[in-house]
């Protein structure tokens, strides 16, 4: 039967999320977002870590930001795994995501300032390093594509810039597949190697960045001298994350996979240009972290009430008009890194259900329902029209999916406060047939319904 909690303890989510999620012989679960990201899924792998001994997360960088609420106090949170609010839990960092290691002494410095016990934070020697030069090309490459192709946040001309968030994330990755330019984790720790790989390195940078028009310009002393201090301050977190996830499941250990970015944003299944640079959904996860798919029990897809998405690229139930504002205020829409104001939609059912299929997904959690709270008629996309034909199969293709008219179904909507329901039951009639007509659609029921930013504004069903 239906349970909730506005007061949730720690031994009650522990049992919960096993219950829920319960990752049986294969003992992993993953949280995926199934959108354009910033779903909320930083708030389920809070929630759901109680049940497991470690969150590894895979993919991404410092572009992503996921935002937990505790107690009324916000942490933001981009490279360090959402489960780090919890001590005795192992928070680890595999081997595909790209680490600039400022950043992540920042963020791990912050996080300690605030009492939290940051010492079971593992870093991956196989990880890639964001380095300076990364962020110099990344913001030369977008103003040469601004430059040269349209301004419009819509259009979707090859030209356009991609709208990243200039961290450097994408050369890092590209990097990564060039190979003799790439530094990893473990070269911070072998000063005579890391000043071998610089020299040729900083000499290709240094050409690229001029021919791009950048002034920017870099010596291998001067990065060797900004990379070994950072790889010192790091050296007790940096392992073999492999073996390490590997003799946790020997151990019985279970293992929650957390995902950065979204589906929508897959560098092979999203909407291509406008995607990230790394491998979002579950399919990243073997890659990403050495561990096989066959080890993952539940994916819990995080779906948000409403859609969003920041940077450029196809939204196509977005609402540039009175209702987009009012949901961006009421939901926060503002980038967790970035701070950029998000563009905003009607729910997307078309793009849910393809990424639910991409990352099998098996429980769905929706997130920030509460935001739709005094709209009278709510909107649902459960199909498209292209070039006047209709289809309820999502395009990965943004120039095809520009030209995408959203087919709507509408849902009577509620006025009620719904932060303070204890159990699904509770909610308005509206609140509970959207979300019947999402888990319909979709065909996966609802496990998470996040009704309030707060850890404890959440209704979990067993």
């Amino acid at each position: 039967m239906p349970a909730s909690s506005s007061a949730i303890t720690s031994q009650a989510l522990a049992k919960s999320s096993r219950s829920l999620f319960a990752p049986g012989t294969r003992l992993s679960t993953a949280v995926v977002g199934l959108q354009w990201g910033d779903e909320g899924k930083g708030k389920v792998v809070d929630l759901l870590t109680p049940g497991f001994d470690a969150v590894v997360r895979y993919n991404g960088g410092a572009n992503a930001g996921h935002s937990v609420v505790v107690k009324g106090e916000r942490y933001a949170l981009h490279l360090v795994p959402s489960g780090i609010l919890y001590p005795g839990k192992l928070s680890i960092i595999g081997n595909g995501v790209v680490v600039d290691p400022q950043v992540l002494l920042n963020e791990l410095d912050g996080l300690a300032a605030r009492s939290v016990d940051v010492s079971g934070l593992v870093l991956s020697d196989r990880a890639h390093v964001v380095m300076p030069y990364h962020k110099a090309e990344d913001v030369a490459r977008e103003e040469m594509r601004a430059f040269t192709g349209a301004a419009s946040l819509h259009n979707t001309d090859s030209h356009q810039a991609i709208g990243t968030t200039k961290r450097g994330i994408g050369p890092c990755y590209a990097d990564k597949a060039y190979r003799s330019t790439a530094v990893r984790v473990g070269d911070l720790l072998r000063p005579d190697s890391l000043i071998k790989k610089l020299e040729p390195t900083c000499f290709i940078k240094n050409a690229m960045l001029k021919g791009l028009g950048s002034p920017a310009s870099f010596t291998p002393q001067e990065m060797h001298d900004w990379a070994l201090p950072l790889g010192q301050r790091l050296r007790t977190n940096i392992r073999d994350t492999t073996y390490l996830l590997h003799d946790m499941l020997a151990a019985g250990k279970h293992l929650l996979f957390e995902g950065a970015n979204a589906a929508m944003l897959d560098v092979d299944h999203g909407t291509h240009p406008f995607v990230t640079s790394s491998s979002t959904t579950v399919l990243g996860i073997p890659s990403g972290t050495g561990i096989p798919g066959s080890r993952i029990g539940d994916v819990i897809g995080v779906v948000k009430a409403y859609s969003t998405r920041v940077g450029n690229g196809p939204l196509p139930t977005e609402q540039i008009n009175p209702t987009g504002d009012r949901i961006r205020e009421r939901g926060r829409e503002y980038g967790t890194t970035t701070g950029r104001p998000r563009r905003v939609g009607w729910l997307d059912l078309v793009a849910v259900r393809y990424s639910a299929m991409l990352n099998g997904t098996t429980k769905l959690a929706i997130m920030l329902l509460d935001v739709l709270s005094g709209i009278d008629e709510l909107k649902v996309c459960t199909a498209y029209r292209i070039d006047g034909v209709q289809t309820d199969r999502f395009v990965p293709d943004a120039e095809v999916l520009d030209r995408a008219e959203p087919v709507y179904s509408i849902v009577q909507g509620f006025g009620e406060d719904i932060t303070g329901a204890k159990r699904r039951s509770d909610l308005p009639v509206g609140a509970r047939a959207y979300i019947d007509l999402i888990e319909q659609s979709v065909g996966i029921p609802a496990g998470v319904i996040s009704i309030g930013p707060d850890r404890a504004q959440t209704i979990i069903e067993l």
